[in-house]
């Protein structure tokens, strides 16, 4: 594959950047999103959007992360709107994805009490007249109180559920980087099936993943680009620190692991935009989230001294991010077993 971006996505690159730029804060920067048409990328031609695939969005998202801007645009764009449009019928598309327009979010519910994206989901689904009746119980749930519908993987396929029905109880949870995020109790919640069968809760769970690369992909392009001005511009006997023979040693060390995660999650991206089995780069890529990002974001701390903890100085973005992504995909041991599970089944 050409890693390069085509015209459309440095469009949508380019578009995002600007408005990232403008330093607004998370409510004004969602609506510059909205009023830009940046939500709507995704959506098919009927519903006045341009159809954008999961690579396309990925620019997008790849922005945000460069930014470590706080807004709900992985949630509601990997999370729901790319799900939405590859599971959803048109009336389905047509009734949820109309608002975007004006900031309408979504989300999903990709981890269960120790299980990061289950495979086979312990959140039941019942039929339960024109709707079904969910009961279980789900965590870092991102942005789950606003959102206008919540995406679950269920032992009967993808249901949406709205997170202020009856039969949904909300806790907030901590997180890193202090970015809402919610453990949700379903206890016979009625929702809508949006998807039937393992493969749509597959589906959504290679979109969200494919989705979560591109924001890591920029949060440790972001926070390398600042701890190399950081280095360029400090002086430490006479000298800048990058040109100290260690530091630039650790530096490229990082640089070298930015670079490697930029390829695997483009090809992984490019892989579920193509309808191609994705599983492999998906999993290699999210093991490099969990063990090897958190891991360098650690060097960019240390290179930067004590600055690197002042919650004034943008590093603590990055980095507490970073931890709450690396989080949510399982870790690495976890994502580690699932990588060799995969390579002894070969």
């Amino acid at each position: 594959m050409d890693f390069t971006r085509d015209e459309t996505q440095e469009a949508v690159a380019q578009v995002a950047a600007g408005l990232l730029a403008r330093d607004l804060d998370g409510d004004a920067l969602w609506a510059a999103f909205a009023d830009a048409d940046l939500l709507t990328l995704a959506l098919p031609e009927r519903l006045g959007g341009e159809g954008l695939s999961v690579t396309d969005v990925g620019a997008l998202l790849t922005e945000v992360g460069r930014e470590a801007a706080q807004v709900p645009a992985l949630a509601t764009l990997g999370f729901g709107v790319l799900p939405i449009v590859a599971l959803g019928d048109d009336a389905q598309q047509d009734a949820l994805l109309t608002g975007l327009a004006d900031g309408r979010t979504f989300t999903a519910a990709l981890a269960e009490p120790g299980a990061q994206f289950p495979a086979r989901p312990s959140v039941t689904a019942v039929a339960d007249g024109d709707g079904y009746s969910v009961t279980g119980r789900v965590l870092a749930v991102p942005y789950a109180e606003q959102a206008y519908r919540i995406l679950v993987p269920t032992d009967i396929g993808v249901v949406l559920l709205d997170p202020g029905a009856d039969g949904v109880t909300l806790a907030p949870t901590p997180s890193a980087s202090g970015s809402p995020e919610f453990a949700i109790t379903f206890a016979g919640a009625r929702g809508e099936l949006l998807a039937a069968g393992d493969d749509a809760v597959q589906t959504l769970y290679r979109i969200a993943l494919a989705s979560i690369g591109a924001v890591v992909d920029g949060l440790l392009s972001g926070a390398t680009v600042l701890a190399g001005e950081h280095l360029a511009t400090r002086h430490q006997f006479g000298k800048p620190l990058a040109t100290f023979q260690a530091v630039s040693q650790q530096i490229a060390d990082v640089y070298v692991t930015s670079r490697t995660l930029h390829v695997s999650a483009l090809a992984a991206s490019w892989r579920v935009s193509e309808g191609l089995d994705a599983q492999d780069d998906l999993d290699v890529m999210a093991y490099w989230i969990a063990a090897e990002v958190p891991a360098a974001m650690q060097v960019l701390h240390h290179l930067h001294g004590g600055i690197g903890v002042d919650v004034t100085y943008p590093l603590h973005r990055y980095y507490s991010t970073a931890k709450d992504l690396a989080r949510l995909v399982g870790g690495a041991s976890y994502r580690l077993d699932l990588v060799g599970a995969r390579c002894s089944s070969i």
